[in-house]
C-alpha cells in the first residue's frame, strides 16, 4: 500500500496508472522515459523511504557502464527532469481527471503517488461554508437585498477564481529552449534545430544486404545479386549510439527528435523539416537526392592498391593537406576512420540538414558525439568565428577518428571549409 495522506493507494492502483501513463499524449514514443518511470515506480513502492541513487538509474536504465560518474555525466538528472515536465503535461492536458496523482519532488528519484479528489470537491472547498441560521430579527427590505447581493457576489468570485484555476491548468507550458545547466557551445550549435516549429529528422543509414543473418550477410551488389531478397532493415551499432547521445542533446534543450530509417525517407520530409543525416552516402543512399557535400566528398576509389575502398575525397586540398583520406582497410581490425560533419542549407531557406557521417559506423558514431560534447564544439565554434546563436552558417569539417576495440577513442578536427549559402 502507498499512503498519500489520510489516503491509502493500492500497488495495484498505482501501476494501473503507471501503465496508463506510458500510454499516454505526453509519453508516448519515449521509450526510454517509459522505461524510466516504470524503474521509479517499482523501486519506490518496493523500497519505501529508501532513496534511489543516480549510479543505480544510471547502469540499470539508462545502460551506463560501471565507471559512470554521476558528477562529471548529467544524464540522469536530465532524463529526470525531463520525465518531470511529462508528467506535468499530463497532468495539466489529458490527466486532468485522473484518480492519482504521481510525481516526481526536486532533489529526489522516488515516486510519490496521491490520490486525488473529484473535480466537484475542489469547488467544494473554495466555496464558503453557509453560515449558520440564528433566529433574529427580520432583516428591512433594503437591507436583505444588499445581503443577498454579497452573497451572490461572493459565490461568483469564488467560482470564477476555480474556473481560472482549471483553465491556468490546462494551459499548454510553453517551453524553453534549453533546460538548466546545458553549456554554450552546445546551445549555440543546436539553437536552429531546437527551434523549428517541428522536431528535426533523424535519417539513419541501412544498407542493403542479402543472404540470411544465421549463416551471413554481405552488401548487396546490383550488378550481380538478383533484388528479390534485398533485407533493408540493419544498421551499424555507431548508429544507435549516435542517435542515443543526440537524444540526450535534445532532451536538455527540452526538444524532440523523429527517427527515421533511410528506406522509409521522401523528399516530403526534406523539403519540409530540418534534417540530420546519420551515416555515409555508401550506406544513407537517400543522401544522393539532398544537396551534399562539395569540399569533403565520399567515394569508391577505382584505381590503386586500395582500388574499391570507400574514401573521403579532398576536392579543393589546402596546402599541406592529402588529396583522399582512406580509414583502416576492410580486411584489418578498424583503429583509424575519418568522419565528415557538414551543415548545409535546406531545400527551403528556412530549413538546414546536417550531415554526420564516417568511412565506418564507427566514423559515423565519433562524428555525432563531436558534435554533442561541450569542449569539441567549442573549438569547432572557435573556428568559425561563432560567438552565439544565429551566427552559425554553412560549413564542411574533417575528422580524423582513432579507434580501439570498436570505440571511437580520440577525435581530432583536420580540415575545415566554411561554405557560402
Amino acid at each position: 500500500m502507498a499512503a498519500t495522506h489520510s489516503f491509502v493507494v493500492s500497488r495495484e492502483q498505482c501501476f494501473q496508472q503507471i501503465e496508463k501513463l506510458t500510454k499516454s499524449h505526453s509519453l508516448h514514443g519515449s521509450e526510454s522515459l517509459c522505461k524510466l518511470l516504470r524503474y521509479l515506480a517499482e523501486h519506490s513502492l518496493d523500497h519505501p523511504g529508501i532513496a534511489i541513487k543516480e549510479y543505480q538509474i544510471a547502469t540499470e536504465v539508462l545502460g551506463r557502464p560501471a565507471g559512470f560518474d554521476p558528477q562529471s555525466d548529467s544524464t540522469v538528472r536530465v532524463q529526470a527532469g525531463r520525465l518531470r515536465i511529462k508528467l506535468t503535461e499530463h497532468y495539466a492536458q489529458q490527466g486532468a481527471d485522473d484518480p492519482i496523482l504521481v510525481e516526481i519532488p526536486k532533489g529526489s528519484y522516488s515516486l510519490t503517488f496521491q490520490l486525488r479528489t473529484k473535480p466537484g470537491a475542489h469547488l467544494a472547498q473554495v466555496l464558503p461554508p453557509e453560515p449558520a441560521r440564528k433566529e433574529t430579527e427580520p432583516v428591512p427590505p433594503a437591507n436583505r437585498g444588499w445581503a443577498m447581493g454579497v452573497v451572490v457576489l461572493s459565490v461568483l468570485l469564488a467560482a470564477s477564481l476555480v474556473a481560472t484555476a482549471i483553465l491556468l491548468a490546462q494551459r499548454p507550458h510553453p517551453q524553453s529552449v534549453a533546460g538548466p545547466g546545458v553549456p554554450e557551445p552546445i546551445q549555440i550549435f543546436w539553437s536552429h534545430f531546437a527551434s523549428g516549429s517541428q522536431p528535426p529528422w533523424v535519417i539513419f543509414s541501412n544498407g542493403s544486404f542479402v543472404g540470411r543473418p544465421e549463416t551471413g550477410m554481405r552488401y548487396f551488389n546490383p550488378s550481380t545479386d538478383p533484388p528479390t531478397f534485398i533485407l533493408d532493415h540493419y544498421t551499424g551499432v555507431g548508429e544507435v549510439l549516435a542517435i542515443h547521445q543526440l537524444d540526450l542533446v535534445f532532451s536538455s534543450l527540452n526538444r524532440q527528435l523523429r527517427v527515421k530509417r533511410g528506406a522509409l525517407f521522401s523528399l516530403d520530409d526534406a523539403k519540409n523539416n530540418n534534417l540530420i543525416f546519420v551515416g555515409s552516402p555508401s550506406e544513407n543512399l537517400t543522401l544522393l537526392d539532398v544537396p551534399g557535400t562539395q569540399e569533403f566528398v565520399f567515394q569508391r576509389l577505382d584505381s590503386g592498391p586500395r582500388k574499391g575502398d570507400l574514401a573521403v575525397i579532398n576536392v579543393h586540398p589546402q596546402p599541406g593537406e592529402p588529396t583522399e583520406f582512406l580509414a583502416t582497410p576492410a580486411n584489418q581490425a578498424t583503429v583509424e576512420d575519418y568522419a565528415v560533419v557538414s551543415l548545409l542549407p535546406g531545400f527551403e531557406h528556412s530549413h538546414a540538414i546536417l550531415i554526420l557521417a564516417g568511412n565506418s559506423t564507427f566514423g559515423t558514431q565519433a562524428a555525432v558525439e563531436y558534435v554533442c560534447r561541450e569542449d569539441s564544439l567549442k573549438e569547432l565554434l572557435q573556428r568559425l568565428k561563432v560567438s552565439k546563436p544565429g551566427e552559425l552558417k554553412a560549413f564542411e569539417a574533417l575528422l580524423h577518428v582513432k579507434i580501439a576495440h570498436g570505440v571511437p577513442v580520440m577525435t581530432n578536427l583536420v580540415a575545415l571549409r566554411s561554405r557560402s549559402q
